[in-house]
């Protein structure tokens, strides 16, 4: 199989297209974050990478709080607007239809509209280049309902959610498996103990 090499690029997909508010519930703003992750189990670590020109970044930097918010495909439109319209001179939530809740442990506000909120306190932030790197906590975390079966599991599938790749938006697929179905042993069937008349 023929590969071309390319320099280093941000290149690494799909990943989320999260909407990450920040302010107060009374001041709030949102933008749209591709450059988010997981970075550690315990305690719960994420991070976001913001722009420093992005009218957001001065927020966060003071506040030291955000929100990741979760969006499915049904958002797509609302959730690009809120990457190219700027804070600044545009109320993105009167623009998109959002509506906000108040987080349950820090000033910046949750989005209704999606289906899982992430309330995250700021521990460190880093300048890299382009953006600068804020990592924080997971402090906690609000799920609608409606996703969430009857053994309290969340049952991401039935969300919606939606990936973003090299500027395109996709909506996510069908289940595949889940962790550690690869080697986890099958069960063997029994056959019915019948008793004999």
């Amino acid at each position: 199989m023929a590969k071309q090499f390319w320099k280093g690029s941000a290149l690494l997909a799909p990943v989320p297209a999260a909407l990450v508010t920040c302010g107060t519930i009374e001041t709030p703003n949102v933008l749209t974050i591709g450059w988010t992750g997981i970075v550690c189990t315990r305690p719960p670590m994420t991070y976001i990478s913001v722009r420093p020109e992005r009218y957001s970044h001065d927020i966060i930097a003071d506040s030291g709080e955000f929100v990741i918010n979760l969006t499915t495909s049904a958002m797509c439109r609302e959730t690009d607007l809120c990457g190219v319209k700027s804070g600044k001179d545009t109320d993105k939530f009167k623009l998109c239809g959002f509506h906000t809740a108040p987080a349950q442990k820090i000033a910046a506000p949750v989005i209704e509209e999606c289906p899982v909120n992430l309330e995250c306190r700021v521990t460190e932030s880093k300048p890299l280049g382009s953006h600068t790197m804020f990592l924080a906590e997971i402090i906690g975390i609000n799920v609608d309902e409606r996703f969430i079966d009857s053994k309290g599991k969340l049952n991401l599938q039935q969300c919606g959610l939606m990936a973003y790749a090299h500027g395109e938006y996709f909506a996510l697929g069908r289940k595949l498996g889940d962790f550690g179905f690869s080697v986890r042993k099958k069960k063997k069937h029994r056959p019915e103990n019948r008793t004999k008349k």
